[in-house]
């Protein structure tokens, strides 16, 4: 059973680290307290087990073992099923590794299944063990210190993306050819986080919802509801940052395209350019090669046999048509 912590607890303080799974039910029933179990990729029979004890209803479990799940929360009968997507930025690629955590909470239980290596859970369950008055409202409160970790955990995302794209902005302008493949992989990204991040205010809204109706102390419920608001602007913040970063990579690419056309133009103009040059030099250089490739036919009628300046003169038409043939194209600025 990969088994990555597992605990029970009464009014917020540890009282028992069950070795097994036998054990952590039968310690649940003994105390009456709450159990706090953490999974890391289990396979079926592992999930089934947990499920059999708890009584998790078939389609969570089958959504849970199935992956690849958007961000929700659902009722099933007597317990909720949540689906986070965590993520990371990893600096060493410049990448945003997405992982999926699915949470299962009843009225004693909780049940944190990770199939990535974030979020970082041991964070979660070392904060609420220090502060055992929050950790005394049971599963509502695990649930809130689980969202408020994986958001949290946002912000560096969100701040590697923002640097992300300062650096396309540079490039952009310097020239760099790999600039709008960039730009691509990073909206790619970006979408992705949306899809991440974008539905949490709803389920933030849902999950207040529920605490409201399910907590009897009306001072503890106010207190929570405080906390998960704080975590659902926290989440707004985010996703309002991230669509200002789909917008930026948009009008990005859209500037990329328009550098990409001027320089395509700027090339395609210096190209007619040179072009114009070869095709003047050439025609200069064929008016005296027509006239002089004529005098190499060896008429028997040449102009110099019978006309002393027929051979100088021929030079002087040949540079006049040269010289000629330049100022033409000096004035139309093709030289």
């Amino acid at each position: 059973m990969p088994i990555v912590e597992n605990a029970i607890y009464v009014e917020g303080k540890r009282v028992l680290k069950p070795e097994s799974l036998s054990e952590t039910f039968e310690d649940l029933k003994a105390t009456g307290g709450m159990c706090w179990l953490g999974l890391y990729r289990p396979d079926a029979g592992e999930m089934e087990e947990v499920a059999a004890e708890l009584e998790l209803h078939a389609l969570a479990v089958e959504d849970t073992l199935a992956g690849h799940q958007r961000p929700k929360l659902d009722h099933y009968g007597e317990h909720l099923f949540v689906v986070l997507r965590p993520a990371r930025y990893i600096d060493d690629i410049e990448k945003v590794e997405f992982g999926e955590l699915h949470v299962y909470a009843g009225s004693d239980f909780v049940v944190t299944v990770r199939h990535a290596e974030s979020p970082q859970l041991s964070i979660v369950r070392k904060r609420l063990e220090d502060e055992p008055d929050l950790l005394s409202l049971g599963p509502p409160a695990v649930l809130y210190a689980v969202l408020d970790q994986v958001i949290d955990e946002y912000e560096p995302v969100a701040a590697g993306l923002g640097n992300d794209i300062d650096e396309i902005e540079d490039q952009l302008f310097s020239g760099e050819s790999v600039v709008s493949r960039r730009i691509y992989e990073l909206s790619r990204e970006v979408i992705e986080f949306q899809r991440a991040v974008a539905p949490l205010e709803a389920v933030l809204e849902q999950l207040r919802k529920d605490v409201a109706a399910i907590t009897t102390n009306r001072h503890e419920a106010i207190e929570l509801d405080r906390k998960l608001i704080d975590v659902q602007d926290h989440a707004i913040r985010i996703a309002e940052r991230i669509t200002s970063f789909r917008a930026l990579l948009t009008n990005l690419l859209s500037l990329s395209s328009t550098l990409a056309s001027q320089q395509a133009t700027e090339a395609g103009v210096a190209q007619n350019e040179q072009m114009k040059k070869i095709s003047s030099w050439a025609a200069i250089l064929f008016a005296p090669s027509l006239i002089g490739s004529i005098y190499g036919m060896n008429f028997h009628d040449m102009p110099e046999l019978s006309f002393a300046w027929g051979y100088p003169a021929a030079l002087v038409l040949m540079a006049s048509l040269s010289v000629g043939l330049y100022v033409i194209f000096k004035k139309n600025k093709w030289l």
